[in-house]
């Protein structure tokens, strides 16, 4: 597949290890890094379907505990909050150290033992807990598994790494609210039987996280002789003091501006319902976005391997706009099933496309922070997005959130589209 490719150096460019005279290296990572990233894009695929799975029945769980809909709110907010900043963490120590492998296996294990205990639970309060230490688990993971997945991806091939990584992680999300519905009806609506029974991806996970990936550290895939590297003292630890590039400090301004448009999902459930969607129709409407995400990631992936990644972004961010808009001023009810799925698209043009975005834009004494940073930006803004989005509902009505969700949205298009068309780390 494309991040099996091999790139072919010069023969004056071999080291002196051994190879014969004449002998061409090969550039760029060795096989079983470049298998980095099916390994770490199979983890998340079965990570994401634990995940799901767990995540459509939590607010019945609530409801069965006896919790409102503050309850859901203040726990999806504490935990999203959590994983923002611990991703702005992992993503410095990911620059500071040369073993990236162990914190990302640390984050899979622990949120995977996370997802069980729900099942044990008996109040909100507990449920508070082990969310937020799950959703924690997953900021410890994504920046060192951001910086890996760029340093395992051939020369040239970072945006289908990328790409490859979003569609088997929204495949997950796909098959995990379907594994979901079918135990809810073979258990008698019994929420535990789920999460208990998401230990088994989640397990499989882990698995492939800690007995196939292989570390990365000191490889950064800037397209030196992989013999020179298996042969070269070990690289000291990049410093985490590098600066952003400015190129990559406006595509952070332009993600957080994204961020405070970019609100809460449920809030497009919910006004699907306020327009007549029957409430046991909207996991179809997730299964409709994330089937378009899933089928579409790798090929924009790969895409932005060949147009300059701005583009797709900022077109992803315009789709975005029209979308929100589209719920802001909905034709028919049946509109919103088309809306979902363009959602989709939107996902499909940024998800991964962003991350290699970020990479171009980072150094690797640098990668991780800015990983770790974007992830913290966004998640942070999109916290902020959903508390502005319910006060604008609540005194000034349904559409007026939309809209000015769409006018931030094309805004931060407007960032994108000002990037140099191939931006210079600093």
């Amino acid at each position: 597949m494309a991040e099996g490719d091999n790139m072919i150096s010069p023969a004056a460019n071999a080291p002196a290890d051994g190879l014969a005279a004449g002998a061409p290296v090969p550039d760029g990572p060795r096989p079983e890094l470049r298998r980095n990233v099916v390994v770490l894009g199979l983890s998340a695929l079965f990570n994401d379907i634990a995940s799901e799975m767990a995540y459509w029945v939590l607010p019945y769980f609530l409801t069965v505990l006896g919790a409102g809909p503050g309850w859901l709110g203040l726990i999806e907010g504490v935990a999203e909050s959590a994983a923002s900043w611990v991703k702005v963490w992992s993503g410095r120590w990911a620059d500071r150290t040369q073993r990236r492998k162990p914190m990302v296996v640390a984050g899979y294990l622990l949120a995977n033992i996370m997802k069980p205990l729900l099942g044990f639970t008996h109040g909100a309060g507990q449920v508070l807990g082990v969310r937020a230490v799950e959703r924690g688990s997953k900021g410890l993971r994504s920046a060192p598994r951001d910086v890996m997945i760029t340093e395992s991806a051939a020369p040239g091939r970072v945006g289908a790494a990328f790409g490859l990584r979003q569609a088997l992680d929204s495949a997950g999300a796909v098959i995990g609210p379907a594994l979901a519905f079918w135990l809810m009806l073979a258990g008698r609506q019994n929420a535990r039987l789920v999460f208990w029974a998401a230990a088994v991806p989640g397990a499989i996970a882990v698995a492939l996280v800690w007995g196939m990936a292989r570390e990365t550290g000191g490889r950064h895939g800037d397209g030196a002789s992989a013999g020179a590297k298996r042969h070269a003292p070990p690289a000291a630890p990049a410093p985490a003091h590098a600066p952003f590039s400015p190129a990559l400090r406006r595509v952070l301004v332009a993600a957080g501006l994204f961020g405070l448009a970019n609100f809460s999902d449920m809030f497009l459930i919910l006004r699907a319902q306020h327009l007549g969607l029957a409430p046991a129709l909207a996991p179809l409407l997730g299964l409709v976005f994330n089937v378009v995400f899933a089928a579409l990631s790798y090929p924009f992936g790969r895409l932005s391997d060949r147009w300059p990644r701005k583009w797709l972004v900022g077109a992803g961010y315009i789709i975005f706009a029209a979308v929100y808009w589209g719920f802001a001023r909905p034709e028919s009810p049946g509109t919103v099933w088309g809306l979902f799925a363009v959602y989709g698209l939107y996902q499909a043009l940024t998800a991964g496309v962003l991350s290699a975005l970020v990479a171009d834009c980072a150094t690797p004494a640098n990668r991780g922070r800015a990983f770790g940073w974007i992830a913290g930006v966004t998640g942070i803004t999109g916290f902020a997005a959903s508390a502005l989005a319910g006060g604008l509902w609540h005194w000034h009505g349904a559409a007026l959130p939309f809209e000015v969700a769409a006018a931030l949205a094309l805004a931060a298009a407007g960032l994108i589209f000002t990037l140099p068309a191939r931006p210079r780390p600093a």
